[in-house]
């Protein structure tokens, strides 16, 4: 039984060490999986060939990942007509495919904007996203193709939300536009959080030391054919460590010589004086 025991013991500590060693590579993995993913889920084509496009536009559109999972909409009263505006970030917010702002009335929807082809820049703490190509102008604007523009504001804590319409300019000729607004956490400025010397190296220090244990538990139990505490590496070393230990304090801090005489002393017989004869004769009875 007791055989049993500690085979099945020293299996779930092989396991257990095992199962350390992928987490620390899944932890390494996770982040380029999680990139490449995030790349494949943007839909919004950039104004321009692709051989043009700018790389800060890119990295904008890359930041605003998080929010291609949520959609936003917004209900306006003008002119005794409600109006339902809806938004989605690099995504299909109605009917149409490509159709990333669109505003419905009733049954009738109409594209303000379309997100294959966007344009987008930022500020301090704000980033523009632009759609193109929405549905033309039935009257105004010398009838060209309505534009949508999304002002997404910094707001600690919240991943996106308070989607509302800031209103429309169309009182131009030309480059007339849909202006909205929404308050997002990812338009925030990345504050950089710098390690210290000593917390790099107490990093790596506990790396090495979970990598020494990790192999040098494996090489010992598979490749030694150890059994018991012996799988651990080096492990005769560490069991006297505490008197390795010891033995060097001792050594250093003493102030005294190890070999001096022991302050006592036993008292010899020339140290004795003479014992005086005592008689009891008188103690015995008559």
């Amino acid at each position: 039984m007791t055989l049993k025991w500690n085979d099945r013991h020293e299996r779930r500590i092989t396991w257990a060490l095992l199962s350390s060693l992928v987490l620390m590579l899944s932890v390494v993995m996770v982040p380029v999986l999680t990139e490449e993913t995030n790349n494949n889920d943007l839909k919004c084509d950039l104004l321009g060939d692709e051989e043009v496009e700018s790389n800060r536009e890119r990295e904008l559109l890359q930041k605003l990942t998080p929010l291609t999972s949520l959609s936003f909409s917004t209900d306006v009263q003008e002119d005794h007509k409600k109006y339902t505006y809806k938004f989605k970030v690099c995504g299909a917010a109605g009917n149409d495919t490509n159709g990333g702002l669109v505003q419905t009335e009733v049954n009738k929807e109409t594209v303000i904007g379309r997100f294959n082809e966007t344009h987008i820049y930022n500020g301090t703490d704000w980033i523009m996203l632009v759609y193109k190509q929405g549905d033309k102008y039935n009257n105004h604007c010398s009838k060209e193709e309505r534009t949508a523009m999304v002002m997404i504001s910094c707001l600690t804590g919240t991943l996106g939300k308070n989607f509302h319409f800031i209103g429309e300019e169309r009182g131009k000729e030309k480059n007339c536009f849909y202006l909205f607004e929404m308050d997002s956490s990812i338009a925030c400025p990345k504050v950089d959080s710098h390690l210290s010397l000593g917390s790099i190296l107490l990093i790596v220090f506990f790396s090495l030391v979970a990598v020494y244990i990790i192999v040098g538990f494996l090489y010992q139990r598979l490749v030694v054919g150890a059994k018991g505490m012996e799988q651990y590496p080096n492990y005769s070393f560490w069991k006297d460590l505490g008197n390795l230990t010891a033995d060097g304090c001792d050594f250093v801090c003493r102030s005294k010589p190890r070999n001096e005489p022991a302050a006592y002393r036993g008292i010899g017989d020339d140290q004795l004086g003479e014992e005086t004869e005592e008689r009891d004769d008188h103690l015995l009875p008559m």
